[in-house]
């Protein structure tokens, strides 16, 4: 089988994060993962959602979008129907508790980060790509409030990535494109942390059901692909707490 862009099978697509690439944010990067484009920013604010008030935690939380010429047809945006579509609620969700998973919020304080993430071009793997470039904006932002003094310690306990994975005319394949996505058999989304542990994996059965060996493949695929993500990561971040 040959993949459209003639990768190997496990082969990631060029990935390149361009930290601070916005000038208001506390924190921002683009991502580019092949043709997918994603920019992530953080914002951060000193409150946090009311059923946290008074607990001295953190919150830290996600939106996510798709403008409309992100791809090959217009796609309207979500104020037209007055109301998020589906897909982009249960993506920002996503996004939201990845990036939860290895935040000390006690260590944050009593504020609240927002990460925007902004598809800008979609080639399959958007959600993957912002919860890759929302941690690297989610840690600008914190390195900022440590050097301005605003927290005493770093409150990222870890890093995250995330990457798709799936069965595509019966093989298993890393980092999917738009035209592998939408013929998958098969298709997943690993999220994992920098050492390896699982935060979130999303499998579904799009063609046919799929095997123990199959899903295992897959993870395998997964974990070799997020610890490619993190040495990419690191690149901007180095080690956590240095």
């Amino acid at each position: 089988m040959a993949r459209p862009d003639l990768r190997r099978n496990d082969e990631m697509r060029k990935v390149k994060i361009t930290p601070n690439y916005t000038m208001y944010a506390e924190g921002s990067v683009l991502i580019e993962m092949g043709n997918t484009k994603v920019i992530c920013t953080a914002s951060v604010e000193d409150k946090v959602p009311p059923f946290l008030e008074g607990q001295g935690l953190g919150w830290v939380t996600a939106e996510y979008a798709m403008l409309p010429r992100a791809t090959n047809t217009r796609k309207k945006r979500d104020i037209k129907s007055l109301k998020l579509d589906g897909r982009s609620s249960e993506i920002q969700r996503l996004i939201g508790r990845a990036l939860r998973a290895v935040v000390d919020r006690a260590a944050l304080g009593e504020r609240q980060i927002t990460i925007d993430c902004d598809v800008i071009q979609a080639d399959g793997g958007t959600r993957c790509a912002a919860i890759t470039g929302g941690f690297v904006a989610l840690w600008l932002a914190c390195k900022k409030l440590l050097q301005d003094g605003v927290i005493e310690t770093m409150p990222l306990t870890n890093h995250v990535s995330a990457v798709s994975a799936g069965i595509f005319e019966d093989e298993a394949i890393l980092d999917l494109c738009y035209a592998e996505d939408s013929h998958a058999i098969v298709d997943c989304n690993i999220v994992m942390t920098g050492t390896g542990e699982f935060i979130e994996i999303q499998g579904t059965g799009e063609g046919r059901p799929f095997t123990k060996e199959e899903l295992n493949k897959l993870i395998s695929l997964g974990k070799k692909g997020t610890g490619k993500l993190c040495r990419d990561q690191k690149r901007i971040t180095g080690e956590l707490g240095k």
